[in-house]
């Protein structure tokens, strides 16, 4: 019978930090005193603390207090995005945020994932892609190698992975479509 050893796990097996470690450390002191803080610092602010530690950012991004980004340096976000309080986003991998994207309260974008077949547990993990004027509902669970397409939505308690199509709307755990979005225009 074969058996798991996590004796045997390295975090190098999998996973390209994508920094050095003294740039982890000084990006690990400055999430606790600005990030994950419940003071709604400026988001001017906290946009430019992300950019200086290897984000791109656009413009109008909104961050909220307690939200925990992993690597600054393997995220991307696009014009005029929300994101809410305590959204967690684990970028092992890159995460890419379009236009106009909202991200609700204690959403999970979870790039990081382990070979469960792996006798070392090694790591398995994948980027994750947001596509303009999608929203990722209060307290989702978004795995790896995950793609919301254009205003598409993952609602509120949802858990997904995979291709979420355009303009659908998608609930459950597991996610699965129910209904075309359809945006007013006014």
């Amino acid at each position: 019978m074969n058996r798991i050893r996590l004796d045997k796990f390295t975090s190098t097996h999998g996973l390209d930090r994508g920094a050095s470690k003294s740039k982890e450390i000084l990006w690990y002191l400055t999430k606790i005193l600005f990030f994950l803080s419940a003071l709604p610092y400026p988001n001017q602010f906290k946009c430019i603390l992300l950019r200086l530690f290897g984000a791109e950012i656009g413009k109008g991004v909104v961050v909220k207090p307690r939200v925990n980004i992993h690597m600054p340096w393997k995220l991307q976000i696009g014009n005029y995005v929300w994101i809410g309080e305590e959204v967690f986003i684990l970028n092992f991998e890159f995460i890419t945020i379009g236009n106009n994207v909202c991200i609700s309260q204690r959403a999970f974008l979870c790039g990081g994932n382990h070979d469960y077949s792996d006798v070392s547990f090694r790591y398995r993990n994948g980027p994750i892609s947001l596509e303009d004027g999608s929203w990722v509902g209060a307290s989702v669970f978004l795995g790896p190698n995950s793609y919301l397409k254009k205003n598409s939505i993952l609602t509120a308690g949802s858990v997904g992975s995979g291709i979420f199509e355009e303009n659908m709307i998608y609930q459950g755990n597991p996610a699965k479509a129910i209904r075309e979005r359809k945006i007013k225009l006014y």
